[in-house]
């Protein structure tokens, strides 16, 4: 009974209009995933490898899984950021001189591709999005990117795993449970060595999902997610930087809500840190910089809401993976 009774308060979370994407505690480690304007923001190919279980020990709790690949395209750059640091390695992105030497990039192109899948009870959506960003240099240290995502996404809903007071509901016998739908996102990025501030928006084309009665679509209808971030560096030595991030969500009609996440780097070797998400959870936070090929994130959420009684928290892991990285540095110079 307690299954059927989640899985029904998961699938009405899910029809209603609430959130419909998934969160990531870890969004300061990849941008990207809300933001394409972030299309080619480093020196290399960036691949991101995530999975996020939610609510673990909770019988059809969110976990999401994810691959994001982006790279820079453009050859007329001096400083920048496709050719920032010699051909024999330079500077720490994270030191301090990085930042006193840092100059704005030239105009270039980057592109990207975003695969989520996100499983919630009976719930599967999958989204596949290509995105672009155009990056120019507003003054001699400030950077701005604008950049759209298009893609689909593929829904299903596994009625197998759903049980009616009625099986004969005319609702529950027409509904459309695998649907392809397009999606579409925005967002623009304006970026320095030492600070970042961003505005996006996901999922901006409105879609009827399963329920096929156009007397019954405001119950499962898609809204667009608006996310609002910023963050800087903070020096408390040349190596040691303390990287203080929110992160603003709106999504009508749910109140608007927000991460606050600080982390502490040691040159562009290690890094910990602790996040904050309103009336949900806090978390604690640790990754390395194993080497100019690969670095891993994990993050731990305890959880302070009502479900922290049947909730053993929330596991979260990236593994980044730096391709075409021909001036071998181990951390982004924008990824804070």
């Amino acid at each position: 009974m307690k299954k059927i009774l989640f899985i029904g308060l998961i699938v009405c979370s899910q029809l209603v209009n609430a959130q419909q994407r998934p969160q990531y505690t870890q969004y300061i480690f990849n941008n990207y995933l809300l933001n394409p304007a972030l299309s080619g923001i480093e020196n290399y190919t960036d691949v991101k490898l995530g999975y996020r279980s939610q609510w673990t020990g909770l019988e059809g709790a969110p976990v999401t899984a994810y691959l994001s690949v982006n790279a820079p395209i453009g050859k007329n750059f001096i400083q920048g950021d496709a050719t920032a640091f010699p051909a024999s390695g330079g500077l720490n992105p994270a030191s301090r001189s990085y930042t006193q030497q840092y100059q704005a990039s030239e105009p270039h192109h980057g592109i990207g591709l975003t695969i989520v899948s996100d499983k919630t009870g009976p719930i599967t959506q999958t989204n596949i999005d290509a995105t672009y960003a155009y990056h120019l240099g507003l003054t001699e240290k400030l950077n701005l990117s604008v950049g759209v995502s298009a893609g689909f996404s593929h829904n299903v809903l596994n009625l197998s795993q759903i049980t009616t007071a009625d099986p004969s509901d005319p609702i529950f016998n027409s509904l459309d449970n695998n649907q392809w739908k397009p999606d579409l996102g925005v967002g623009i990025w304006a970026y320095s060595s030492d600070y970042f501030v961003g505005i996006s928006a996901q999922q901006i084309l409105p879609q009827n999902l399963y329920i096929t009665s156009k007397a019954d679509a405001y119950q499962n209808k898609t809204v667009p997610h608006y996310f609002l971030t910023g963050g800087f560096k903070l020096f408390l030595s040349d190596d040691l930087t303390l990287i203080p991030s929110v992160l603003f969500k709106y999504i009508k009609p749910v109140p608007t809500t927000y991460d606050i996440n600080m982390k502490m780097a040691f040159q562009d070797k290690l890094w910990f840190g602790g996040s904050y998400r309103h009336n949900d959870s806090f978390a604690a936070m640790a990754g390395f910089n194993l080497s100019s090929f690969v670095n891993v994130g994990y993050s731990y959420d305890f959880t302070t809401s009502a479900l922290n009684t049947v909730s053993n928290g929330t596991h979260e892991i990236v593994i980044g993976i730096l391709l075409n990285n021909r001036y071998k540095v181990s951390s982004g110079q924008h990824s804070f």
